[in-house]
């Protein structure tokens, strides 16, 4: 009997578990849906986009000056890359292959901070004596290396030593490469004094003028703040080689300074 008693027991609890579960069922599937319903869809940051940048400026019409540096980059790059930033100041890196390899990091500095990346060859080579294979080899190599580190392929070279030939002008405008040259050279591979390097800029410099300095050199660099400062306070406006000659360089061609006429310069 106390058999019988417990078994009929067991099926009315079974019987009562599964009423009360039943009843969960049709609210369980609708609760679940309200809250994916209720949940914000999640928002996606945006990347600013950048600045455009200002037109630069007309050198028919300002005392516009291209500041270069030669053979880098090197430690001292990163230097000087602060002093141009604390000015607002673009200048033209004119690059040895074989240390942009070594300091593609600095490359990379140059071309974010939006100054001109440009060849000076692999090695530092003769170019105006070399061969044509010479030549194509030192050159190609150093667009890949500069390429690379920047994804910049660069429209200019700058002959090491300023050695040019004809050779060398077939070549570059077949590569579709300007060539860069300069009306005021400090010297400042040779004299190792800032002051004295300030001095010899600031006495060349003229409306137009490319000048050559060395970024690897510690004591060009110490000198960069006072050529900048002083040649601003005369009015001048520093702008990249392209810059200077209003976007248009031809291929092959050598570019000394602009030469604009009497009116370049004046308001």
């Amino acid at each position: 009997m106390i058999g019988v008693v417990r078994r009929a027991a067991a099926a009315v609890l079974v019987a009562a578990v599964c009423g009360w579960l039943s009843t969960l069922a049709p609210d369980d599937g609708p609760v679940r849906l309200t809250a994916a319903k209720d949940k914000a869809p999640e928002r996606r940051s945006e990347v600013p986009k950048p600045k455009p940048k200002p037109p630069p400026p007309d050198c028919t019409r300002v005392k516009c000056l291209a500041l270069t540096f030669d053979d880098g980059p090197a430690e001292s790059t990163g230097e000087l890359l602060d002093i141009l930033a604390s000015r607002n100041v673009k200048a033209t890196f004119f690059l040895v292959g074989e240390n942009v390899a070594e300091h593609p990091d600095l490359v990379r500095r140059e071309h974010a901070a939006g100054h001109e990346i440009a060849d000076h060859s692999y090695t530092h080579a003769d170019l105006g004596r070399a061969s044509k294979k010479t030549i194509v080899s030192e050159l190609t190599r150093t667009q890949d290396a500069i390429r690379n580190a920047s994804g910049v392929t660069s429209k200019l070279l700058r002959p090491p030593y300023g050695s040019t030939s004809e050779r060398l002008a077939r070549i570059t405008r077949r590569m579709g490469m300007a060539q860069v040259l300069w009306t005021v050279d400090p010297f400042d591979w040779r004299h190792r004094e800032s002051d004295d390097i300030e001095r010899r800029v600031l006495k060349q410099a003229k409306p137009g003028s490319i000048v050559l300095l060395h970024d690897i050199h510690p004591t060009t660099v110490r000198a960069v703040p006072e050529i900048i400062d002083k040649l601003a306070a005369k009015g001048y406006v520093f702008v990249t080689v392209t810059e200077l000659f209003g976007g248009k360089l031809t291929p092959g061609k050598e570019y000394r300074e602009l030469e604009s006429g009497d009116g370049q310069g004046l308001p």
